[in-house]
């Protein structure tokens, strides 16, 4: 019985009820009767939700006795329309499209578009019924997302850099690509590079091109005691412990509908893997003292300058937290092989600072045979060190010292950066009085990476 016809007595009550229902939807419903060949379909009802969505009445409508939304459709994307409609009755399942009508003010909206066939006693079809509802807004905003994303893959191949990160070598290119594609997906990513290579940075650029609403949490996972991670990760209750005084919200809740960063992921201890790992796969987490569970739509970013993998087969890091979170790579390339990239580093660096640095030829050909063990960081620190000590500052680098000769032939150069590594932090624990906070500092180095390379020198 088409839609538009009010039976009398009982039945009237539920009519009525049903026609408020469709035409106080957040849409518009329609029913169309379709023909035998299912080729074509004449639109015979149209909720009032057509005023808000098309701008034209259901008479208006209805009164020509066709299909008005497949005139309306755009032609570009009326063959899929009609293709998918088709399948769809043919399979006997529900449609969802989404594609675009041409307004009578001439605009083009997007509308998502959900129903299906109802079909006689017969199996054959002879009515679509659906809602259409309109989605311009989101769907605009996904198209200016992949046009930027696009016009930046295009920079990323012929510029040098993306965003706040500066570099045109061909490491520094694939590094883009992969940062665009990790924007563009809710993926797990983690980044590998060495200490200093600019890991929080690039994890950063992603959560801003990816158009998440949330804020972006970085956590550095080396740097918290043990006795206070799972309390700093998922917050507590008043009075769950001796110093609770209060609720608190911890990196996960922070990290709702944005990005949570963990540094040195590699630092996190086997249990806290365990727990964390249940809140990266359903996104639910509870906090210390808490009955109630909480949930966190946080997208996941991880780094390390470690191998995850050597640390699975060494029983450090549980093997099905390695392959959650290592599931899109962004391996940093270290400075030493980005080449070209140290002059445009130097410039970005001086414009960030707002002054400009006269390096003589000498100190300039120094700085680019220099390995930079310490990468982007340590080059940030020697540049701060030369705008304020001028060539003196060449001696952090070990150039004043003699021991800036080139290493003996038939190392490999794993060897001569050992070499390297322990003559800069000798010289930077002497020049500390050998504090080690300040010659982790002095170094461009956390504490605990210091404490690490010490210890594997034998320091």
């Amino acid at each position: 019985m088409p839609l538009d016809i009010a039976p009398v007595g009982s039945e009237h009550d539920a009519h009525a009820t049903l026609m408020r229902l469709l035409n106080h939807l957040p849409g518009l419903a329609y029913r169309c009767r379709i023909n035998n060949d299912y080729s074509k379909s004449v639109l015979e009802f149209a909720s009032k939700g057509s005023y808000d969505l098309l701008g034209m009445s259901p008479e208006e409508l209805v009164r020509d006795n066709f299909n008005t939304f497949e005139r309306m459709t755009l032609p570009s994307d009326l063959h899929m329309v009609k293709i998918r409609i088709r399948d769809s009755i043919v399979a006997h399942t529900p449609y969802q499209l989404t594609y675009r009508l041409a307004l009578p003010s001439g605009a083009a909206k997007w509308i998502w578009d959900q129903g299906e066939a109802v079909y006689d006693q017969n199996g054959n079809a002879c009515y679509l019924e659906g809602i259409i509802m309109d989605v311009s807004e989101q769907k605009f905003q996904e198209l200016a997302l992949q046009e930027e994303n696009r016009q930046l893959k295009f920079a990323a191949d012929r510029l040098y850099g993306l965003g706040p990160i500066v570099g045109k070598s061909d490491g520094m290119r694939r590094v883009y690509r992969r940062m665009l594609k990790a924007a563009e997906t809710d993926t797990n990513v983690i980044i590998y590079g060495e200490t200093g290579c600019g890991k929080d940075l690039v994890a950063r650029t992603i959560h801003d091109y990816s158009g998440r609403k949330g804020a972006y949490i970085p956590v550095n996972c080396g740097a918290i005691p043990e006795s206070l991670l799972e309390s700093e990760f998922f917050g507590h209750t008043r009075g769950s412990f001796s110093g609770a005084v209060a609720n608190k919200e911890g990196y996960i809740a922070a990290a709702h509908n944005g990005t949570l960063f963990l540094d040195e992921i590699g630092e996190l201890p086997m249990h806290l893997q365990v727990k964390l790992l249940r809140a990266i796969e359903n996104k639910m987490y509870t906090p210390i003292g808490g009955n109630t569970p909480k949930v966190s739509n946080f997208r996941l970013v991880a780094a390390t300058n470690q191998d995850l993998a050597q640390l699975v087969r060494e029983k450090k890091t549980r093997s099905d937290f390695y392959y959650r979170i290592n599931v899109l790579t962004i391996t940093l390339p270290p400075l030493r092989e980005r080449e070209g990239d140290l002059p445009l580093l130097i410039e970005a660096w001086c414009d960030r600072n707002k002054t400009r640095l006269k390096i003589p030829l000498q100190v300039r050909h120094y700085i680019e045979k220099y390995p930079w063990p310490g990468n982007v960081r340590e080059l940030h620190n020697f540049l701060a060190r030369y705008a304020a000590f001028g060539e003196a500052a060449l001696e952090g680098l070990g150039a004043l010292t003699g021991e800036s000769a080139p290493p003996a032939d038939g190392l490999t150069l794993e060897e001569a950066t050992l070499q390297l590594e322990d003559r800069m932090i000798r010289h930077a624990l002497e020049q500390c009085r050998w504090r080690r906070k300040d010659a982790a500092e002095y170094l461009g180095l956390n504490l605990r990476t210091l404490q690490r390379k010490m210890k594997r020198l034998g320091i």
